[in-house]
């Protein structure tokens, strides 16, 4: 009954966290206010988190609440006292709120090394109003708990609510740093990593191994199947990755690389079984007059005023030999052929490296317009599932999928996400259930695509749909042609007589 209940609040808490922070932000700009909130949210967790392992240490009269090594075998972060919740609710409306917060984060840093530099601690500035800071402290201390195991995704739903609320209240920025959950949950139900080494080079705030982890339990697996590796060239969204994944519980490598990871690849010699990204589009500046003898460059060269296949190869060089990749860019990958793209894109075709193409709905991402579309990637280009032919590439034209939730927001429904993944897993799968659906999805082969000049838009294969009959539409035709036939029978009969009747007047009956 607990749990249900917390569902019941949760739901409801939405509203009124946006309400309630809402009123505290003031003029502050939404870019800086999501890292107090989320900052705060994420110590509550921590404080949450240490104390529920405490008072289970208080009952074992072996063990020793205040030795931290209790709580590291457990993977719970040690939390010093002047960083507990309780401590710092009790302090409000002091003052001095923002620089014992300040100080609290300080100290958790310094004592669990997984989260050193990743948290944020300027809550002592003098530009930010006590006032309001202990606002949003009451706020929180305010959120009651069930002080049960469900507490910790109740506030990863919180923590990951946030995140896409300022990624819509920011709009391009907002998309930087934050891929559209529907994108993610489409990417990961299609190629489904739930055990080995799964990798981002281009992590954001870790959306995509949220997903991956959350799969793994939906089927029974643990946290912990997989190994997760990422990458990511803004400070700030590498601080929210890691809070983001310690929240959930999630270890992870994540390396913060200023320099980029096309420039600075932080893992030069691993090879992934799975790769899920979400690169930034049509980047211009990306350092490729840097890069062109490198050797991830195996099919082409990409141009210097694109990144788009340089991110390509760059995840394809890091599959191992049976690995797959999910990546989401713009619609020009699939029909570019400026500089070097369209030779790059033949010989990724030639040499069986591409799976899937998906073509997405428009006004999926925050702030922008450009459309975009799924590429499903395999290493190992001449493997075959079952008695698919070497070279198919499966083709699905998901434009008209989606609702939209808000006057310039669409997102993918489960049911979209659960068609488009079904689609692929059969096809990939040689599953009898698929087969070609004229306006939505098709198998094609090499020779096709080679008539298409290797371009890859979905709508190129998959045609138009079918015209839907209307209902009641065939009964009436039916009985329609029925009549007619029926009319052309007694006509028939009615001629035979006339004719037998001329034959007998010439005597020939």
């Amino acid at each position: 009954m607990a749990r249900k209940a917390q569902k019941t609040n949760s739901k409801n808490l939405e509203e009124i966290l946006v309400e309630a922070t809402e009123k505290l932000r003031g003029a502050m700009d939404p870019a800086e206010y999501k890292h107090i909130v989320l900052g705060l949210v994420f110590l509550r967790y921590l404080s949450e988190a240490f104390e529920a392992k405490q008072r289970d240490l208080e009952i074992d009269k072996l063990a020793d609440p205040e030795d931290p090594e209790e709580y590291q075998a457990d993977n719970i972060f040690w939390v010093p006292k002047a960083a507990r919740w309780n401590y710092l609710s009790s302090h409000s409306r002091n003052s001095s709120i923002g620089k014992k917060i300040d100080e609290a984060m300080r100290s958790i840093e310094s004592e669990n090394d997984s989260l050193k530099d990743a948290l944020y601690k300027e809550y002592g500035k003098p530009s930010l109003d006590a006032k309001l800071l202990g606002g949003l402290v009451d706020l929180l201390t305010n959120l009651k708990l069930a002080e049960s195991a469900g507490d910790f995704d109740f506030l990863g739903r919180i923590y990951e609510f946030f995140l896409a609320y300022y990624a819509g209240k920011e709009g391009k920025r907002g998309g930087d740093f934050y891929t559209p959950s529907s994108i993610v949950r489409t990417l990961v139900e299609m190629i489904q990593p739930l055990h080995g080494r799964v990798y981002d080079p281009c992590c954001g705030t870790g959306g995509f191994f949220i997903q991956s982890e959350k799969l793994i339990q939906a089927h029974q697996g643990r946290i912990g199947d997989i190994a997760i590796y990422g990458q990511e060239r803004n400070n700030t969204t590498w601080k929210l990755a890691k809070m983001n994944l310690a929240i959930r519980g999630v270890e992870a490598d994540i390396r913060w690389n200023p320099e980029g990871t096309l420039l600075e690849d932080a893992f030069p010699d691993m090879r992934f079984d799975y790769i899920l990204a979400n690169p930034p589009f049509n980047i211009k500046d990306w350092g490729g007059e840097l890069l062109k003898e490198d050797s991830r460059w195996k099919l082409g060269t990409p141009p210097e005023g694109n990144a788009n296949f340089a991110w390509i190869q760059h995840i394809l060089h890091h599959l191992n030999s049976n690995g797959i990749a999910g990546v989401v860019l713009a619609n020009g990958s699939m029909t570019s052929s400026t500089d070097s793209e369209g030779e790059i894109r033949k010989n990724l075709i030639e040499n069986g490296h591409v799976d899937c193409m998906v073509a997405l709905p428009s006004q999926l991402f925050y702030g922008t317009q450009i459309p975009a579309c799924l590429w499903i990637l395999k290493k190992n280009g001449s493997k075959t599932n079952g008695k698919k032919k070497p070279g198919n590439v499966l083709f699905i034209d998901a434009r008209n999928l989606g609702r939209m939730i808000s006057r310039n927001q669409r997102e993918l429904t489960k049911e979209d996400i659960h068609k488009i993944a079904d689609t692929y897993r059969a096809w990939r799968e040689n599953k009898k259930s698929y087969c070609d659906l004229p306006g939505f999805c098709k198998s094609a082969s090499l020779e096709e695509i080679r008539k298409n000049d290797f371009m890859l838009t979905p709508g190129r294969y998959v045609g138009p749909e079918l015209p839907e009959e209307e209902e009641g539409a065939f009964e009436s035709k039916m009985q329609t042609l029925v009549e007619q036939l029926q009319s052309h029978m007694n006509e028939a009969q009615q001629l035979a007589k006339r004719i037998r009747k001329n034959l007998e007047g010439l005597g020939y009956a």
